[in-house]
């Protein structure tokens, strides 16, 4: 057991999805970095930050965590290292609006893959959740959901791989709850490193594009999955997937305020009722249906 087994795994997903919510602006930001080279130093910058997080936490035993994570984590770390090289194909190939869209589907396959390898019931509580939840995704995204030309449904297509990954990951957490599978988040990060470095060509990048990528690395996405792997163990999939939509309502909101993107109003009340829906599943889901 780690320091941060001892609070609540569903305070860990949500500041975790918090931390996911920065990485709009933060590629918005980049100034002349392509997608694959921001794809190598972000995975490099995240594997040194699981690295020191395992050290830290572990010290001597450090390598026995890869050990006991065994073909488990080694699998969830290469299902996500797809996932990671997806998401930048995705972002290149069709718009940013389908991309967040397609990776809210998670709540769907998490709650799916749950109920059917972990046995996870889907309470009417947790339905009601996904279907209000889904709707405050659809309300935002509505209108800039199109497919227009056949690289974009290609795309679109490939951008379901991360939300599968992400979901498989988290299926993998709950299935040995007492492993640490925070060692599969390296795997992941070197093998998408590899992917980037063999696709990128060029890796060399400007100082100003360099510290954007160690933001995204190190605390962007590397405090977010380690939040979230650690806090999954402890929580039900399908509650996983609601309180990762907070990452749907949290990134406009930042977008808004440090680059002057304004929301238009069908984004406003499609957040509140993303709020409303993971409001509702804490609240309601405290005595869950057995």
């Amino acid at each position: 057991m780690t320091f941060l087994n001892k609070i609540p795994g569903s305070f860990l997903i949500f500041i975790g999805a918090l931390c996911l919510s920065f990485g709009g602006i933060i590629v918005k930001s980049f100034e002349g970095a392509n997608l694959w080279q921001i794809l190598f130093w972000r995975q490099i910058f995240f594997s040194i930050i699981v690295v020191l997080y395992l050290l830290i936490t572990y010290k001597k035993n450090f390598f026995k965590t890869f050990y006991e994570s065994g073909i488990p984590g080694f699998t969830a770390g290469i299902f996500l290292s797809v996932g990671f090289a997806a998401y930048v194909f995705a972002m290149y190939t069709t718009t940013v609006a389908n991309t967040n869209f397609i990776i809210t589907t998670e709540t769907i396959f998490l709650a799916l893959l749950g109920y059917f390898f972990l046995k996870e019931k889907i309470s009417s509580i947790t339905l009601i959740s996904i279907i209000l939840g889904m709707s405050g995704v659809l309300l935002i995204l509505g209108n800039s959901l199109s497919i227009q030309t056949s690289e974009q449904f290609i795309g679109n297509l490939v951008a379901f791989i991360m939300p599968i990954s992400f979901a498989v990951l988290v299926i993998i957490v709950r299935k040995y709850p007492k492993v640490d599978m925070v060692p599969a988040q390296f795997t992941a990060g070197i093998f998408a490193a590899i992917i980037g470095l063999i696709i990128a060509g060029k890796l060399s990048i400007s100082f100003h594009d360099l510290t954007l990528a160690f933001l995204a690395g190190f605390f962007q996405i590397g405090f977010g999955f380690i939040l979230i792997t650690v806090g999954s163990q402890t929580t039900p999939a399908a509650v996983v997937g609601i309180l990762m939509l907070t990452e749907s309502i949290f990134g406009p909101l930042w977008a808004w305020l440090f680059i002057n993107e304004t929301p238009p109003i069908g984004v406003l009340i499609g957040g509140v009722i993303i709020i409303f829906s993971i409001l509702f599943q804490s609240i309601m889901n405290k005595n869950p249906e057995k």
